[in-house]
């Protein structure tokens, strides 16, 4: 078993990664305080999988839930189905005492969190991720939101879990695609903080399901340093977490719902950032490449679809909350393990890293 605790002084919390954790989800539910009728919030691919451990662990420690499905993807992630969800909390019979849990990926738990952000106007929640990119980035940090059309999580708000349980092996049940598109993020946080991961991370093999726990939680442990640092994003230390991102949700954005994933989106946000690193900071060729060839090994993209215009990446950029009155604030590497954000990126060099990458590496 491995914890890592994030310090965020009366809203701190534990994170606990080990094999089966699952089924003894209850009991560690219990004892950290939390009381009252559990709605487990999943979606129609994970719940069969999972729901039915979790349900009998939460028996066996005398709590009461009800199961409250949602369809699978991206376009979960709104207000319609937030607002089915709280009706449904609440023809249920859940009220200010209850607590939610979040047993999915980062749709799931984007959308649950802020659930229960607004539900009696806010009630704990639970993360139990079942991804990649949930378990070492979206389930720690407290950010929830949904998306609107004009942009992806431009409605939301910061409500930090009470407990995250990670289960290594419900990564079992995840299709290929899936699974790899969560090393994104995994390669993110070892190309900003942590230089010798992306050589843990270059030993894996992507054909099986076998990811150390320990690895998790060096993953979670440098984006749990960076939210104590700056929970709320008022200090830039935690913008850190976008490298990849700003490009990478523009494309994600301009696309329709599903045609590509969270993770696949960000690789190709991260080679453009490479790029722009190159240009306009220190990053050597050879770092650069180190994490290009990390990309590939996952199966992850690194062109971008010919029918994606350039201006509409860049409309959808426009509107990205990291944009301060207009200005570009850009993450940006050094080197492989050491990201600044940066103000020196233009329109046009956005313009040339997204051009470049219709050419394959």
């Amino acid at each position: 078993m491995h914890k890592v605790h994030v310090d965020l002084a009366d809203r701190s919390y534990s994170v606990v990664i080990a094999e089966g954790i699952v089924s003894a989800a209850g009991e560690h539910i219990v004892r950290a305080g939390l009381q009252g009728k559990a709605a487990i919030i999943s979606d129609q691919n994970v719940a069969p999988f999972h729901a039915a451990t979790l349900i009998a662990a939460l028996e066996a420690a005398g709590v009461t839930s009800t199961l409250h499905n949602i369809p699978a993807g991206e376009s979960s992630k709104s207000l319609a189905c937030a607002n089915d969800l709280c009706a449904s909390l609440a023809s249920a019979g859940h009220d200010r005492k209850s607590f939610v849990i979040a047993l999915g990926g980062g749709v799931v738990g984007d959308l649950a969190g802020f659930v229960a952000a607004v539900f009696y106007r806010g009630i704990p929640f639970v993360q139990i991720p079942t991804t990649i990119v949930s378990m070492v980035d979206s389930s720690v940090g407290g950010k929830t939101g949904v998306n609107i059309p004009e942009g992806k999580n431009l409605v939301g708000a910061f409500h930090q879990p009470r407990l995250v349980l990670i289960d290594p092996l419900t990564l079992a049940t995840l299709p290929d695609r899936e699974y790899h598109e969560g090393f994104a993020e995994a390669i993110k946080h070892a190309a900003i903080r942590d230089a010798a991961m992306l050589d843990d991370l270059a030993r894996l093999d992507p054909s099986t399901r076998d990811v150390p726990a320990e690895l998790i939680a060096r993953n979670i442990a440098i984006k749990a340093r960076i939210v104590e640092a700056d929970e709320h994003e008022t200090r830039g230390i935690r913008a850190l977490l976008n490298f990849g991102h700003t490009i990478g949700h523009g494309i994600e954005a301009g696309l329709p719902y599903g045609e590509m994933l969270h993770g696949e989106a960000i690789s190709l946000g991260m080679r453009a950032a490479l790029q722009l690193s190159q240009l306009r900071s220190t990053l050597g060729k050879e770092d650069a490449d180190q994490i290009l060839s990390l990309l590939e090994k996952f199966h992850l993209p690194l062109v971008l679809p010919a029918t994606l215009s350039t201006e509409t990446i860049l409309g959808k950029i426009s509107r990205d909350k990291k944009f301060s009155a207009g200005v570009i604030r850009f993450v940006l590497l050094e080197r492989a393990g050491s990201a600044h954000v940066s103000e020196a990126v233009t329109l046009d060099d956005l313009r040339s890293a997204i051009e470049n990458l219709r050419i394959a590496p």
